[in-house]
């Protein structure tokens, strides 16, 4: 891996998990696979905080782990998946947008833990839904249940790995590691739990706290304790299923901008109905006939079959080919034409990012390499229409700059630590007094009494917080519009890759 990706994961694992964890991801990021003895020595920690963080790292999907043939087991990091820590707020937001706040906090919840069982994420995340609520008000757990159900079938979570059952007959040695496997068609299946309960706030389950540790005291004592109804069923998010979805918000967005808003509407039911049952990596949707689009579309889009027929057709006859069409009986059938789209995203952002950093006339060489694929100097000045002298500096500044890197977000993530470590006294206090705030309104305080409380943080304090917070959003922003960037040119580099 590259030095600015190996900075990039320290930096979030550092952020995310501490500096015990950094330490151990790192020093298999920059080894490769290697035993615990080995990383107990490489990282100087003790062998039971390495074994912790490797805990940390495996819960998360961040480092995997292999029997090797003579019995040792080496652990080696996933840097591509560490990387993605950068898009869960993106992944968080596309769950709100798609199913409200119960899907929000569920993805948030799954990628907080790593994975965790259904009924567990549905009471931790009913839990919080009340807190936000009026008083009095409850969030049921049935409901938070059917959000949980809609996202797999969607195929937004997925179950984990498990050890498969071994036959009663069989008599297989001891394994130093558990080896972990998954049906495919068991995936995305629910377990049928009754989750019956309403979630609790904070302020409340203090009160019940003195008779929770009675009766777990009881069932320490010799007491049988309630096992889950899905103990052992994980769930975990599917990051590949998010990736697809991007990539289709994407490919509606370029045909609304280079057609209307109708033809996007057409393709955005032609990639719905093909959401599930379209591999990833696939160069192509599904086929689909005219009629199993019109039935498909929004309740809302009152076009009739025969317009909707001249849309496909438009589709399909435009020069970028985003929608082929195969056959003419029964008016043919239709694919959305995957690889092609990414090609012209990643030309599109590509050709943005030139004209940005070195200005149209650069971006016109750029358009025109892209084009021809091969050119030299000579034909390049004369195809483009610029002197010798300029076309020679732009080819050379294109030439030793690279256009997309991960260093940009690294940069970025320094830049907001520094930030936070310049403002860190003050962030405390402002913590501090967020937190008497919020004990103060659940004991039903006078609102006298929480202006005194609010008075400790004077003006300039809170100016200075002002400042911070928007410098820190401008950061995040940043973050985000590199990491869209990188995704739509990691889409097209993994498209071609994976074309036979």
């Amino acid at each position: 891996m590259t030095q600015a990706e190996l900075r990039l994961c320290s930096l979030l694992l550092q952020e995310h998990f501490g500096e015990i964890v950094e330490k151990v991801g790192n020093s298999l990021l920059r080894t490769g696979p290697r035993p615990l003895r080995l990383l107990v020595g490489d990282t100087g920690l003790l062998p039971d905080q390495v074994k912790k963080a490797l805990c940390v790292l495996i819960q998360h999907n961040l480092v995997r782990y292999e029997v090797q043939p003579r019995g040792s087991v080496e652990y080696e990091a996933r840097s591509e998946r560490i990387l993605r820590i950068l898009r869960y707020p993106r992944y968080i937001y596309t769950a709100k947008t798609l199913y409200g706040d119960p899907g929000e906090l569920l993805v948030e919840e799954l990628l907080l833990h790593g994975h965790l069982p259904m009924s567990c994420a549905v009471a931790r995340v009913a839990d919080r839904l009340t807190e936000t609520m009026e008083d009095g008000k409850t969030m049921d757990y049935t409901e938070v249940s059917s959000t949980f159900v809609r996202l797999a079938d969607t195929h937004f979570i997925q179950r984990c790995p498990i050890v498969p059952e071994s036959p009663q007959s069989a008599k297989a040695l001891p394994r130093s590691a558990p080896a972990l496997a998954i049906d495919e068609k068991d995936m995305y299946i629910v377990p049928r739990l009754n989750l019956v309960g309403k979630g609790k706030r904070r302020h409340s389950c203090d009160k019940e706290e003195e008779g929770e540790h009675k009766t777990k005291r009881q069932k320490q004592d010799g007491g049988s304790s309630e096992t889950p109804p899905d103990d052992g069923i994980y769930w975990q998010v599917n990051l590949e299923r998010f990736h697809q979805h991007f990539r289709d918000q994407a490919l509606v967005s370029a045909v609304a901008s280079r057609m209307d808003q109708t033809s996007s509407e057409v393709v955005r039911t032609m990639l719905r109905m093909s959401e599930v049952t379209t591999a990833s990596g696939a160069s192509h949707t599904q086929p689909l006939s005219s009629n199993e689009i019109f039935r498909s579309l929004p309740s809302g889009y009152n076009i009739g079959k025969q317009v909707l027929d001249q849309y496909l057709a438009l589709l399909a006859d435009d020069p970028l080919e985003f929608v082929g069409k195969s056959g003419d009986s029964g008016g043919g059938t239709y694919t959305v034409n995957l690889h092609k789209a990414l090609v012209s995203l990643a030309t599109a952002t590509l050709e943005s990012i030139v004209e940005e950093r070195f200005g149209s006339r650069c971006a016109r060489i750029f358009r025109l390499l892209l084009r021809k694929k091969h050119l030299e100097q000579k034909q390049v000045e004369d195809f483009a229409m610029i002197p010798a002298k300029e076309a020679k500096d732009m080819l050379y500044r294109m030439l030793s700059e690279n256009l997309v890197s991960l260093q940009s977000v690294a940069n970025l993530m320094e830049r907001r630590q520094h930030e936070m470590r310049e403002n860190k006294r003050l962030l405390e206090k402002s913590q501090r007094v967020e937190a008497i705030l919020a004990s103060m309104q659940a004991t039903g305080a006078e609102a006298a009494q929480l202006h005194e409380v609010e008075e400790m943080i004077t003006g300039p304090e809170r100016q200075q917080l002002e400042t911070l917070k928007h410098n820190v959003n401008k950061i995040d922003a940043s973050e985000n519009q590199v990491d869209e960037t990188i995704f739509v040119l990691e889409s097209f580099i993994e498209s071609t890759t994976k074309r036979p």
